[in-house]
């Protein structure tokens, strides 16, 4: 059966424990053949609400990473995505670059981050002069604008939601995502982007790109495209904005 679960692909999804958002869009999307495994990173202290907090919570990734993908690999997979986003920006370019390398060599396996399908996903749509928006705080999101500045993209705003712990972040409502992207937006700004893949901003992008007529691409859809994408998978998926529609 060509449409059976995981026939066409198995994707390894590494996701912090708190995570409550990454599989929902996944799955929602429903990509005939293709099956999600997630393997888990412990997070016991979730505050992440100053610097200090933010750095203790990328430790604990730091350190619960190898065994997420110990776990995720007995599933056999065909591809790793990283199911989570601030650790692929830090550093900027070579920053993702060698996250990327570690976890190849670590494995054998193609990698998706979200730094990258971000990156990819902005190419494929014509896009260079951005606005940026996140849960974290100012630490995480000079990061993130370290990392498209460095890729060759203007960021003309990015500010963060200051999420006091990591399950928060999925807790943040439509109306403030709204808000947020009304603050950051302007006529001379190309794309939105939303990072951090715990929230939940796949469907509101969709509905705000026909709103605003410019892309908006929330990052849990940008890297299910590139790994569909860099899989070989060329499916044009409804739910996803033009990225998944037209990509």
């Amino acid at each position: 059966m060509p449409n059976a679960v995981g026939a066409r692909a198995i994707f390894g999804v590494i996701v912090p424990s708190t995570n409550t958002v990454v599989e929902h869009d996944y799955w929602r999307a429903a990509v005939p053949g293709v099956a999600y495994r997630a393997g888990s990173m412990f997070i016991p202290n979730p505050v992440m609400g100053d610097d200090e907090d933010f750095q203790g919570l990328l430790g604990q990734i730091r350190a619960s990473i190898d065994t997420a993908v110990r776990d995720v690999l007995t599933a056999e997979p065909d591809r790793l995505v990283m199911g989570m986003s601030a650790e692929t920006f830090w550093g900027g370019v070579e920053g993702n670059a060698a996250f990327e390398r570690r976890l190849r060599e670590r494995t054998g396996l193609p990698v998706t981050t979200g730094a990258s399908s971000c990156r990819a996903a902005l190419r494929a749509l014509g896009c260079r002069r951005i606005a940026v928006f996140s849960p974290y705080q100012p630490i995480a999101d000079t990061e993130v604008g370290r990392f498209f500045t460095e890729a060759g993209f203007e960021v003309a705003a990015i500010t963060g939601l200051r999420c006091p712990t990591a399950m928060s972040i999925a807790r943040v409502g439509a109306q403030r995502l709204r808000e947020v992207v009304a603050e950051i937006d302007g006529p001379d700004v190309e794309a939105i982007v939303q990072v951090g893949t715990n929230l939940s901003f796949v469907a509101q992008a969709e509905a705000m790109e026909r709103e605003l007529g410019k892309p908006v691409i929330a990052i849990n859809t940008a890297t299910l495209w590139h790994a569909l994408r860099e899989h070989g998978i060329d499916d044009r998926l409804a739910g996803g904005g033009a990225l998944l529609r037209e990509h």
